[in-house]
């Protein structure tokens, strides 16, 4: 396992682990591919539904001294103390950052002389910026904006917005979590554990969904466009999930390899060696900072969830030209991710949620509704097209 780049860095140089390089967490690594993957599918779909005339460019004014308005400055500010106030701070805590560094940038502590300095050094980047725009007396502009430019902010938007809702419902995955919340609700929340990713996927999809609509965009037409790039950037945050061993493996796997299983032996049953977690026994003769494994083989569940989306993905990448009723693909999407995460959940490791006679994960429950919104969804536009054609 690679707990943190400086495992990967062993693996690949040799050079000794558990050094500076340790404050990247390989899963906070994945996590930020699997944004920028999906970002350039999103630019990918985006160029291609315009090339198509789905999309349509359009003129806007552009007034450079609106650059600068009293609230920017000031939002400049408020992100220039945030970085000051946990820059500092990490910086005086480096054993800390090294150990858990989610946890110290997430957590309430920093340095508040570090946060007014950086809000004082932000806010006057800023309005330096608007002094030069003053100077050249710059009059608005009208310029082609093309949708494709909005996936900077897409991205930017859905990160926050999926990050923060996956936070949330994972203190709702259990009787346990949520008793851990209420007992100190400030460190549950901040901490660098617990993320569902069902609850990021459905608050980053209300979040975006607000936005585009709110830019001019059909929502329905986007969702077409996010259905590949979000499968694709799930399947790579799980490969995160696999290498750091955060976890999110199944139940011990005591069933033997069967012979028409062709790959390896780990991909069957693994004991995650090194897992971020430090959960399991001693390593013999193991001196690092992670020197853990798990007793007995459990199922590489993320592992197999990368694959499924791997998979989901060349599915939906290979049709995406030929399905032409708007919507159709997202809800196709829909149908994939909910079988694939239904079933998953059966040899994974997680709370269950008890109702009645019934014993199910919220991810179970969440990906049934998924997949019937998704069977539901292609069967409304199916007949809706049907009958527009007849």
């Amino acid at each position: 396992m690679f707990p943190d780049l400086s495992y990967i860095l062993q693996f690949l140089f040799g050079s000794a682990p558990d050094g500076a390089s340790s404050i990247v967490k390989t899963f906070g690594l994945f996590l930020t591919l699997a944004f920028l993957t999906s970002a350039y599918i999103l630019y990918l779909e985006f160029k291609r539904k315009e090339q198509e005339g789905i999309l349509t460019p359009h003129k806007i004014w552009i007034d450079p001294a609106a650059a600068a308005r009293p609230v920017d400055i000031l939002i400049n500010a408020l992100f220039g103390f945030v970085i000051g106030f946990k820059a500092v701070y990490a910086y005086q805590h480096l054993d800390a950052m090294k150990g858990d560094a989610v946890a110290v940038l997430l957590s309430t502590k920093g340095n508040l002389i570090g946060g007014i300095i950086g809000a004082l050094v932000f806010g006057a980047i800023k309005y330096w910026d608007y002094l030069k725009v003053k100077k050249t007396n710059a009059a608005p502009q009208e310029v082609l904006f093309h949708p494709y430019q909005l996936v900077p902010d897409i991205t930017v938007v859905s990160a926050i917005s999926g990050i923060l809702g996956a936070k949330i419902f994972a203190l709702f995955e259990g009787e346990q979590t949520w008793s851990s919340f209420m007992r100190d609700p400030v460190k549950a929340f901040f901490s660098g554990s617990g993320l569902a990713i069902y609850g990021g996927l459905i608050v980053a999809f209300i979040t975006v969904y607000i936005y585009v609509r709110k830019k001019g965009l059909k929502p329905i037409h986007v969702m077409d466009i996010v259905a590949p790039a979000l499968i694709l950037g799930y399947a790579v945050g799980r490969i995160g999930c696999q290498l750091s061993g955060d976890g999110d493996w199944g139940v011990v796997n005591h069933l033997p390899k069967p012979g028409w299983f062709f790959l390896p032996d780990s991909w069957w049953a693994y004991t995650y060696p090194h897992n971020i977690l430090n959960d399991g026994v001693q390593i013999a003769d193991c001196t690092y900072r992670h020197c853990m494994q798990l007793p007995e083989p459990v199922y590489p569940t993320p592992l197999w969830e990368a694959l499924m989306g791997l998979a989901i993905f060349g599915i939906l990448w290979a049709i995406r030209k030929r399905v032409k009723i708007a919507g159709m693909l997202f809800f196709i999407y829909c149908i994939f991710n909910g079988v694939e995460r239904f079933f998953i959940e059966k040899i994974r490791v997680n709370e269950k949620i008890h109702i009645g006679s019934l014993s199910m994960t919220q991810a179970e429950i969440i990906s049934l509704l998924v997949f019937l919104t998704g069977v539901v969804g292609c069967y409304i536009l199916w007949k809706k097209n049907k009958t527009s054609i007849a």
